[in-house]
Order: structure tokens, then C-alpha cells, then sequence
């Protein structure tokens, strides 16, 4: 049996072009998996499921080695559960050397384990490399006034009137907060905010 194995790192990027490598490879639909997660570690529903699938002699196809994960032990784990654990063949598309079908003997398993291990490393390499990018990105617009997160709402002209109503128990907290336009736990968190500030 050939199963396809696709992963994109977020809802919004897409997966058209691993799923037509696939199809070109003459994987069935039915037995393409795909994941539209994080390649940081394993712990994905449709990669797990393909795993449970997967038999000795059978072959999981993906596009590129990246797409499989991002963490170079995991995906040298990974590659040793297939081939070793579960006895099935992997092949990585855009790098054929990547076919454990291939040169089986010493020589060929030798290579493939070697070229695997630099793509490994390349994969979490670049993983850090985009997370450092991240972060550099956020404090460059922090430094430029960017604001992050929720904006600040204001207070309304009658909250400290209505707080003090609300403190000397004339009104609920439910009243209070209609009073000022603001749910229930927002009207309590400012309330918060302020006793802690005398």
C-alpha cells in the first residue's frame, strides 16, 4: 500500500503543491494524510494516523523531508520507526537519494542515513532561523510604536461613580457592568486595576 503524507504550518498556507507531487506519484486520495499544524514535533492527528495505517512493505511518500517535521531528532526517530519498527519504505520527492526502496545494501543505507541527517539539520535549522526572524520582527515594530494585542478600552465618564455603587453593595455586579456598557468580567478587572492602584 502507498500512503501520502502532506503538512502545512498553518490554515492559511497551501497544500496544492504537495498534494499534486503526490498524485503524481499515483497515491490515492483515500490514502493522502494531511496536517495543518506546527512541524515542531510529532503529536499531529492525521500523521498518527497514517503511522497506524502503515505496514511492513508499504510505502509513505512526502514531498520534501521538511514537510515530515522540523526537529532533527524527531525526524531521525521518525525515519527509524518506519524503516526499522514498522519495516515500510520512505520516499522524500525532492530528494531521490531519500527512496529507502533504493540501494538497500551497506553503501546505499549508509549514504541515505548520511544525506538524511543533513536534512534533518537543515529543516530545525531553518525552523530557528524563522523563529529568530519572528522575534527580531516583533521588537523592530515595538520599537517603532507597533502596538500588540487587544486595544486598550477606556474607561466610561460614570465608572467610578457606578464602582462605588457596586463596592458599597447599593447594585450587582451584573447592574454595574450594564451601567457602564461592559461585560460583567471586564467591569470587574477594571475595578481590579483600580483598587490596586490606591
Amino acid at each position: 500500500m502507498v500512503y501520502g503524507y502532506i503538512r502545512v504550518s498553518t490554515r492559511e498556507q497551501n497544500e496544492d503543491r504537495q498534494f499534486i507531487a503526490l498524485k503524481e506519484y499515483n497515491v490515492a486520495e483515500g490514502n493522502i494524510y494531511m496536517d495543518k499544524e506546527s512541524g515542531k514535533d510529532f503529536n499531529r492527528r492525521q500523521y498518527k494516523k497514517v503511522m497506524k495505517k502503515l505496514k511492513e512493505d508499504d510505502l509513505l511518500i512526502v514531498k520534501s523531508i521538511d514537510r515530515l517535521g522540523r526537529n532533527y531528532e524527531e525526524i531521525i526517530e521518525q525515519w527509524r520507526y518506519i524503516t526499522k519498527t514498522k519495516k515500510a519504505d520512505i520516499m522524500v520527492i525532492d530528494m531521490p537519494i531519500l527512496d529507502t526502496r533504493r540501494g538497500k545494501d551497506l553503501m546505499g543505507t549508509f549514504l541515505s542515513d548520511i544525506v538524511l541527517q543533513v536534512l534533518s539539520f537543515v529543516a530545525e535549522n531553518e525552523r530557528d532561523n524563522l523563529k529568530q526572524r519572528q522575534a527580531e520582527g516583533i521588537a523592530a515594530a515595538k520599537a517603532r510604536g507597533v502596538k500588540f494585542g487587544r486595544p486598550i478600552r477606556s474607561l466610561p465618564p460614570n465608572f467610578y461613580d457606578v464602582h462605588k455603587k457596586w463596592r458599597n453593595g447599593e447594585i450587582t455586579l451584573k447592574q454595574a457592568a450594564a451601567e457602564c456598557n461592559l461585560p460583567p468580567s471586564t467591569f470587574f478587572n477594571k475595578c481590579e486595576q483600580l483598587e490596586q492602584l490606591k
